[in-house]
């Protein structure tokens, strides 16, 4: 994808996401999402701090005492008391902006909507289908960066392949599925697991299964 693309594909989905925030219910709105200890309310709050300053970074990285998962997830919460309208609203006047939170590139917003779009409509059932080329891009993006998933560490001994694009990282026992998938794993959500296949994925649904029991 060029950055055109990347754009384009950032403005559909927080167009799409708006739709669903302004279309659930108050239990729904309530529902745990796929984030650890997040409600759907949290996630919503927190994909319209993408714009977050630089100033208003700084001050949150010193309220979290230099904890990123704790900054990112004590701003959403903070930020999780409005009325649902106003997510949706925040969500649309982002649309067509190309404005990012400092020190990061347009991947990780992409990265960010995705997400964090299935993070909110999987435990509701609702389907969200995802753009397979901006899956691809988003998940390759993960793989190569690092911090803060690690996922090249996490799923190292693996080879993840799509089944529905040309795509595929690391070495080692088979893991796969569709690209959609391959994203929330690589992102860290163990409900991908259920969408994939190989001997690795059997791997990784026992070794999340013994972490449940523990």
């Amino acid at each position: 994808m060029d950055l055109d693309d990347v754009w384009r594909t950032i403005d559909a989905e927080r167009a799409g996401v708006a739709d669903l925030v302004e279309d659930l219910s108050p239990d729904e709105w309530q529902t745990p999402s796929l984030c650890d200890a997040w409600l759907v309310r949290d996630v919503a709050a927190h994909l319209t701090l993408a714009h977050m300053g630089y100033r208003a970074a700084v001050v949150g990285a010193v309220r979290a005492r230099g904890d990123f998962d704790r900054m990112i997830r004590d701003t959403a919460l903070r930020a999780a008391g409005l009325p649902r309208e106003e997510y949706a609203r925040r969500l649309r006047t982002m649309v067509g902006s190309r404005r990012t939170a400092p020190f990061i590139t347009p991947m990780e917003p992409l990265i960010d909507v995705l997400v964090h779009g299935q993070d909110m409509s999987l435990p509701l059932g609702r389907a969200r289908p995802m753009p397979t080329d901006a899956a691809a891009a988003a998940a390759q993006r993960v793989w190569d960066m690092g911090f803060p998933f690690r996922a090249r560490r996490r799923l190292a001994g693996f080879r993840l392949a799509a089944t529905d694009t040309d795509w595929s990282v690391g070495s080692g026992a088979a893991v796969e599925g569709p690209i959609a998938s391959l994203l929330l794993l690589v992102t860290g959500r163990r409900t991908a697991l259920d969408q994939l296949t190989g001997d690795g994925a059997d791997t990784l649904r026992l070794a999340a299964a013994g972490s449940y029991r523990d």
